[in-house]
């Protein structure tokens, strides 16, 4: 019944990916990021804050548009009032240079912004991309297992058949086989839907299927490609890196931005009560009939006034909101300075117990159990043991290598969160030393 689920669930699955073969890219971890920046359309769409941003300044710093103005007077009131045509002007007084600055405080805010965004991308191509290395991992240890089971079953069979072990040897190690098909099956889909999850991370619109390297956990030397320090470096105290890892943190530096922004603001507000300044000018005539003198009459006219003069109202409402939001903005930044330290220093004590964990698993845990798997197997094609103590032994064997993978990959995903909390991907410990 499980081999018949597990078939279905393969039918559904298969498809999809064979369709893609074709066009499977697989990159290291660099090149996954570098296909991440070009192609992502998320980060694309989020860019694109930069230019409205900037094309807001323009209108920030506009001038009002004239207006035209043209009097004719009709029937009697036009018999000794002259004719005009002439402009009006409002001119702002000192509001465009403050709505100007404002919108370039706003800039620089949404290009940090844009920075952050683009580095957060980095940090989730690279969990993507660990995760999916950690499942192919898990998934040819697996299959290796089932490769010994395979051939355990065999010795099974043949000291069965020479009458050096009941047949319920064989049986066990039949039933362990077929639980090991259905872990490497269950392996596979893991590895189907963390190929897919990598995949939306670089969310790529063209029809290409990026794939990591296969196997890179069990490669030597590996931590150059996965752009990650080696677990058995000599690490700073955290005492010893934590200005220099506070110093590019992207919500300390909006935080601080954001204050700019709603001190700027602030200010556009309050000169709201400053009134404008309205210009007209323009040509005016009257016809000889219409003078003393008989004659043409024509030239100029020229006034000015002041208009939205805070009388009725005075702006107070939204000054107040413009102060309370520079409050919350001061808050924001305190808030952001202190939760950063925490934040970092959790993540830097995680980096080294996971690094203090994959350091255990290589120089003790793994090395001894590979030697102890060997004896049990050579104990048991001797006679001197019998399946089940084996069986074990090997399942035993199998959760150990799996650990390993998850240590590694914890490994990796923990210097990167460290990296995703400093907010800088080419932080170095080794300077702090």
């Amino acid at each position: 019944m499980k081999k018949l689920l597990w078939a279905l669930l393969f039918m559904l699955v298969m498809p999809t990916v064979m369709a893609a073969d074709e066009n499977i890219k697989k990159v290291y971890l660099n090149e996954a990021i570098d296909a991440a920046l070009k192609n992502n359309v998320d980060l694309q769409a989020t860019r694109l804050e930069g230019r409205i941003a900037k094309n807001n300044i323009k209108t920030a710093n506009r001038l009002q548009n004239p207006s035209v103005d043209a009097f004719y007077f009709m029937g009697a009131a036009g018999n000794g009032e002259p004719k005009q045509v002439g402009l009006s002007e409002n001119i702002e007084i000192a509001k465009r240079s403050a709505r100007k600055k404002l919108a370039e405080s706003t800039l620089k805010l949404v290009e940090k912004n844009i920075d952050y965004s683009t580095f957060d991308l980095k940090m989730d191509v690279r969990e993507a991309y660990i995760n999916l290395v950690a499942t192919k991992s898990i998934l040819y240890t697996l299959e290796q297992q089932a490769e010994l089971q395979e051939e355990l079953l065999k010795i099974a069979k043949q000291r069965v058949k020479i009458h050096k072990a009941p047949d319920i040897d064989a049986m066990q190690a039949e039933i362990a086989l077929n639980q090991m098909i259905t872990q490497v099956n269950s392996a596979k889909v893991s590895v189907k839907k963390a190929l897919s999850d990598f995949n939306k991370v670089i969310n790529n619109p063209d029809e290409v299927v990026y794939d990591s390297m296969d196997k890179l956990f069990t490669e030597e030397n590996n931590f150059e490609e996965m752009m990650t320090p080696p677990p058995d470096s000599k690490f700073p105290a955290f005492e010893d890196i934590v200005q220099k890892a506070l110093k590019n943190r992207f919500d300390i530096q909006i935080a601080k931005q954001e204050i700019d922004v709603a001190e700027k603001n602030l200010t556009v507000v309050a000169r709201q009560r400053i009134p404008d300044l309205q210009l007209t000018g323009g040509y005016a005539y009257q016809l000889g009939k219409y003078t003393d003198t008989g004659n043409f009459h024509n030239g100029a006219y020229a006034g000015a006034s002041l208009v939205n003069i805070p009388l009725f109202y005075n702006y107070s409402p939204e000054i107040q909101n413009a102060t309370i939001k520079l409050q919350q903005a001061e808050l924001k930044y305190v808030s952001a300075k202190n939760r950063a330290v925490k934040d970092v220093s959790a993540a830097y004590e995680r980096f080294l117990t996971a690094a203090d964990n994959l350091n255990h698993y290589e120089r003790k845990i793994v090395v001894d159990s590979e030697k102890l798997i060997d004896t049990s197997k050579e104990s048991y094609e001797d006679g001197k043991s019998d399946i089940t103590a084996l069986i074990v032994m090997k399942q035993s064997y199998k959760s150990i290598i799996i650990g390993y993978s998850q240590a590694l990959a914890e490994y990796y995903n923990s210097w990167t969160n460290f990296l995703r909390e400093v907010n800088d991907e080419d932080f170095s410990l080794t300077d702090n030393l």
